[in-house]
């Protein structure tokens, strides 16, 4: 990802792709992605309705300031084939698509076969969940030039783990792609929060993952959009010590800065850049 790409991947909101009318609600919702979800939320009775419902959405769109992309049903299954089918018959696809359950970088590179012609500028957001995909993480990342961010999912890892959904437990796995995001420099958005009346809850669990190095987190509601947000937003404290440790790296001729007292060595400047771009964008948008 250069840097003319970075941009805030803060909060993600899920609209269930049985219902388009919440579509355009969820655009305002503040949400630096929406996405129209017809993989879990529809059940396979229903899936061919949703893709109707769904891919006409994105006809005419145009650049809107949000990113919006549709979760597809995966590759290895007779839906996840007639997504790729109907995708390559639309007049104006979506931008991107989230990936679900690959297993392993061979399935990237195949949905990157697939998805040529009127598909070609899709870009591809990959959900981790299932323990071949996190075996797998670091190949997948670096599978195809497409992929803008990694996703966490919890509900399906825990499962295949056989380990609980709490925080403790799953430490191990979420490290494991944050650790690929960062080598490949890929945004990384963690699982929703579920329970919608725990506010400060979310916020708890939010700020665990901005700390462990995720970029931003799902959401199921757009009553978790604010919080999620403020989270993972650049304070102005910390978008004023970025101004100043560039501005010292500038002038610097020896290689050695230090800024409030704290030595700052080059590696630093990249992240110091992205939260800058970041902050640059979020103004911008304002």
């Amino acid at each position: 990802m250069t840097d003319a790409e970075i941009r805030p991947r803060r909060s993600l909101l899920f609209v269930p792709g049985l219902r388009p009318d919440r579509f355009a609600k969820a655009l305002e919702s503040g949400a630096d992605i929406v996405c129209v979800d017809i993989e879990d939320a529809v059940p396979l009775p229903r899936k061919q309705e949703a893709r109707d419902l769904t891919f006409p959405l994105f006809a005419g769109e145009g650049r809107a300031k949000v990113e919006t992309m549709v979760r597809i049903n995966p590759l290895s299954t007779p839906d996840g084939l007639k997504d790729i089918l109907a995708l390559r018959g639309c007049a104006a696809p979506p931008r991107a698509l989230m990936l679900a359950k690959p297993s392993s970088a061979a399935e990237i590179r195949l949905y990157d076969e697939l998805l040529q012609g009127s598909c070609a500028d899709i870009r591809f957001h990959v959900i981790i969940e299932s323990t071949d995909g996190l075996a797998n993480v670091m190949e997948i990342a670096d599978a195809s030039s497409r992929i803008d961010s990694l996703l966490f999912g919890a509900v399906d890892m825990s499962a295949d783990l056989r380990a609980a959904k709490t925080w403790e437990t799953l430490l191990y796995a979420r490290s494991r792609v944050v650790h690929a995001a960062a080598r490949y420099d890929l945004d990384l958005l963690d699982v929703p929060y579920l329970n919608l009346d725990d506010q400060a809850g979310l916020e708890g669990e939010a700020r665990m993952s901005d700390a462990l190095g995720f970029t931003g987190k799902a959401s199921i509601h757009p009553k978790q959009i604010p919080i999620i947000n403020e989270v993972f937003s650049p304070t102005p404290e910390l978008v004023e010590r970025a101004r100043r440790i560039l501005a010292e790296f500038e002038k610097d001729e020896t290689g050695l800065v230090v800024v409030d007292g704290e030595l700052i060595e080059r590696p630093v400047i990249r992240s110091m850049l992205r939260v800058l771009a970041i902050a640059d964008h979020l103004e911008n948008a304002g």
